[in-house]
Parts: structure tokens; C-alpha cells; sequence
């Protein structure tokens, strides 16, 4: 009973600001403001990306700025003393393909404790960028649209239990209607809980819609 899953593609800033490698260090400053981002993919070419500076590749300067040694200690001594772009990058960047989905682009960010990941083609040209809060944009769906898509793509596909249906309320999903097979059970809830925007997974099987927690 496999649940549909939105992808990289559907919830990506697809116009992107990017810089290039010779781009100095006040003018990325200035375009971090200017654009409330926390990170910029560094291009070269017709648009490939070769990584990545972000807030923190730039206070290694402020960090470090009265201690030299201090700053060699950390492994910092070429970024507090950067001046453009390509000094102070970090390479290769942290992607990830369109395609990919919301789940694998969470890992990597968690990962890899980065807050955006640019967006890349298999070439590695840019197409866009997500961030933490475009992951999240899932849970703004609205309940009856969860709904159907619990309906259709779990309750609807072959070998689920007939008599059930699912009410959505704030994100959780109840199931209701006849009893199932209990080893049947936590797959069914399992695969709801994949349905995006789904925040829990209740079940109130043999009675109406309320619910106790579900496997």
C-alpha cells in the first residue's frame, strides 16, 4: 500500500541566488541580507556548482579576527583570512537532484547540518534551492486534501481492507470503520503516516471518528 510522496521539485525556490567564485567577501555579506538566506551556491561556467558559502564559512573571520594562531588551531587560518568567494567556499557542495524526496532531502540536511541544499540536474547545473522551511510546507496542507490522498493512494489501492475510511483533522489521520487483520495493521498505519502532511496516525476501528494512537 504505497503512499505518493511530493519531491524536491515541488516545493524548491526555483529562481535561485547564486555568486560566482570571484565574488568578494562584502558583497556576499550584503546579498545574505538583502536576500534573508543563510547560504549561497557558488557557480562557474553556465551555471555548475562547485559549492557552497554559507554564514559560517564567513565568521571564521570575525571569529578569528585578533588570534591567528587560534584560527590555525581550528583548521580556520584560510577562511578568517578569505577575501572572495572561492576561498572561503566549502567544496564540493552538499546537493541534491529535484527529484529526490522531501524524506531523503531532510537526511542530508540533518546530516550534514546544513540548513539549504542547492538544487542540481545530473550535470550538477543549479535549479533551484530548499531550505528547511520548503520541507515543511507539506504540513500547510489542508486536511480534506490529506484526506483524499489517503483515500486514493493507500484505502484505495489493491489489497487494502475494504469498510475503512480516514478522517484528517490538524494533520492527524484517523482511520475508522471495521476491524483489520492485526498484522495488517502496522503497514496500514505506516503507510498513511508516509502521506505528506500527515502529523500522526490514530486508529478507531469498529466505532466512528475519535481515535486512540495507532502502530
Amino acid at each position: 500500500m504505497p503512499a505518493s510522496h511530493h519531491i524536491v521539485s515541488d516545493v524548491m525556490s526555483h529562481t535561485a541566488i547564486a555568486i560566482g567564485r570571484d565574488a568578494p567577501y562584502k558583497e556576499i555579506v550584503a546579498c545574505l541580507a538583502q536576500w534573508k538566506v543563510s547560504a549561497l551556491p557558488v557557480l562557474e561556467g553556465e551555471g555548475r556548482v562547485v559549492g557552497v558559502v554559507s554564514e559560517a564559512d564567513l565568521l571564521a573571520k570575525e571569529e578569528f579576527l585578533d588570534d591567528q594562531r587560534r584560527a590555525e588551531a581550528f583548521g580556520e587560518a584560510a577562511k578568517a583570512g578569505a577575501v572572495c568567494a572561492d576561498q572561503l567556499m566549502s567544496s564540493p557542495a552538499v546537493t541534491v537532484h529535484p527529484d529526490a524526496t522531501l524524506a531523503e532531502a531532510a537526511r542530508i540536511m540533518a546530516r550534514r547540518r546544513v540548513k539549504r541544499l542547492p538544487v542540481v540536474n545530473d550535470v550538477g547545473m543549479l535549479e533551484g534551492v530548499v531550505s528547511r522551511s520548503d520541507l515543511l510546507k507539506v504540513f500547510l496542507r489542508d486536511d480534506l486534501e490529506i484526506e483524499a490522498e489517503i483515500r486514493h493512494a493507500v484505502l484505495g489501492e489493491p489489497g487494502a481492507p475494504a469498510g475503512l475510511d480516514v478522517t484528517v483533522t490538524e494533520g492527524v489521520a484517523t482511520l475508522h470503520g471495521t476491524p483489520v487483520d492485526r498484522a495488517l495493521l502496522p503497514l496500514l498505519t505506516r503507510a498513511v503516516r508516509a502521506v505528506e502532511g500527515v502529523v500522526d496516525v490514530r486508529t478507531d476501528l469498529g466505532a466512528g471518528p475519535g481515535g486512540t494512537r495507532g502502530g
